[in-house]
């Protein structure tokens, strides 16, 4: 059998500014299983990097360890990637940003990956304001050894199994908000017209950007009794509001009915258009976004969209004011510049 996709496409694709099809953008056959949410999100990756018009080989993907850890080698075969040990994604993706912060790092991981084993490296990349962008391919399960609950499994809510889970869930977007997360938001992997303006407005924030996606396992977590399951979803996902994301270059429009909207400039000059359908959430108040959260989830409700936004995020290699080159540019001119120069820096700190 093969996993690859085969080369032969319509002549005719939609191009983008760079001349690249959305192809251009995929990776390898999917061995997941038929149905699988990740697969919606590898597919909402692929047309948001495309209407990015972002060069491939300028994006680095990388993941952990899990049914959500393999879904990179589905998309943007042509970007460079890693895939790493078991909760360990955030610390490989600290590593390679200090040497080169000239790429877009895309981190992919699971709710086992990111709410057990990881959750210190998750906690960590967030304080630090890591210039990435964090999906969570959350389905409530370990898809890989049989569906057992996960951390973010809401209590009562049972798997295939048919055991209710005792347990309280771990919110990652609440716990995100705490932590002092500059960009958060979540999503459904069966709704790409609220997930792909998400991800394009995570891509150009700076600093790190959470993304917790709803992704039902079909296998072992998608029936009446899972609050993870495509219907469950689909009858308690309340939204924050409409999301549009539009390149700098083109022209802003709306067709919003009247109501309390907002655009917001990025920090390349793209704009992020938002339509509020609630006065209760301020995306630019912490505590607000906290409010929202609880008051959603003790109603039963999964609060959708973007949650939280700070519009002045400084990142880390801001905060400790790092070489505007990347290290791995740097040559032994540049790291070594001759006893003159080390005899002012000794004479500075008499």
């Amino acid at each position: 059998m093969s996993y690859q996709v085969p080369k032969f496409r319509h002549p005719e694709l939609p191009r983008n500014e760079l001349g690249y099809t959305r192809a251009d953008y995929e990776g390898s056959v999917s061995t997941l299983c038929a149905g699988c949410g990740h697969d919606s999100i590898s597919g909402s990756i692929v047309r948001a990097c495309h209407e990015l018009s972002l060069e491939p080989h300028k994006i680095a993907k990388l993941s952990g360890i899990g049914c959500s850890s393999k879904s990179p080698t589905y998309f943007l075969g042509k970007s460079h990637g890693f895939n790493s040990v078991h909760g360990r994604m955030p610390s490989v993706v600290t590593g390679a940003a200090m040497a080169n912060r000239d790429l877009l790092y895309l981190g992919v991981s699971g709710d086992g990956d990111t709410a057990s084993i990881g959750m210190g490296q998750f906690t960590h990349a967030i304080r630090r304001n890591l210039n990435m962008v964090y999906i969570v391919m959350n389905n409530g399960c370990y898809g890989l050894t049989k569906g057992q609950d996960s951390a973010t499994a809401d209590e009562g809510s049972a798997s295939k199994k048919g055991d209710p889970n005792p347990f309280g869930a771990i919110d990652l977007p609440g716990l995100a908000l705490q932590l002092g997360a500059t960009f958060v938001a979540r999503s459904f992997s069966g709704d790409k017209e609220q997930l792909v303006p998400l991800i394009k407005a995570a891509m150009t924030h700076r600093g790190f950007a959470l993304i917790d996606v709803v992704s039902p396992c079909v296998t072992f977590n998608n029936n009446t009794a899972s609050t993870k399951s495509y219907e469950f979803v689909r009858e308690h996902a309340a939204a924050t509001g409409t999301v549009d994301f539009v390149p700098m270059r083109e022209e802003i429009t709306t067709s919003y009915p009247p109501g309390q909207s907002q655009e917001v400039t990025m920090h390349d000059g793209s704009v992020l258009h938002l339509h509020k359908v609630s006065e209760e959430l301020d995306p630019f108040d912490r505590s607000s976004a906290l409010l929202a959260l609880e008051r959603y989830r003790s109603s039963g409700q999964i609060l959708t969209g973007l949650i939280y936004m700070d519009k002045d995020s400084r990142d880390l290699h801001e905060v400790l004011e790092t070489s505007r080159r990347p290290l791995n540019t740097l040559v032994e001119e540049d790291l070594c510049p001759g006893d003159k120069v080390l005899q002012n820096i000794n004479a500075s700190l008499r």
